[in-house]
């Protein structure tokens, strides 16, 4: 059987990962390391941004809320609405430093970014 990483509506994770992403001036903020899913609803929730460091070393992730982000074709990446500046104070984690996905490192997220949370399955928190 033919493995199919992308259609015109669907994409696999595998091909996610490492598509860079944008500001909507065209700068390069980064690339998706990971996405995060609902378990229950098997939605993606989040886009784990990396940016910065040498080889995988000293690099830090940015937990962007998926919702906040458009694919555009023409430039082959993920958009979001988002300034170098504000990225800077947006929530941010190292290898060696995982957050606790708590609702409330949650609602931090989506309040930096101006975005409404994702109410899906939460039962396990």
């Amino acid at each position: 059987m033919e493995h199919r990483e992308e259609t015109t509506t669907l994409i696999s994770a595998d091909k996610v990962s490492g598509t860079n992403v944008y500001n909507t001036v065209g700068d390069s903020l980064g690339e998706v390391h990971d996405v995060m899913i609902d378990k229950a609803s098997g939605r993606i929730t989040y886009a784990v941004m990396s940016f910065g460091g040498f080889l995988g070393i000293g690099q830090k992730y940015h937990p962007l809320p998926w919702s906040a982000l458009t694919y555009d074709s023409e430039r082959g990446g993920y958009v979001v609405d988002l300034s170098r500046e504000r990225l800077k104070g947006a929530p941010v984690f190292a290898d060696e430093a995982q957050p606790k996905w708590t609702r409330e490192y949650e609602q931090e997220i989506h309040e930096h970014y101006l975005v409404a949370p994702y109410r899906g399955s939460q039962a396990e928190r």
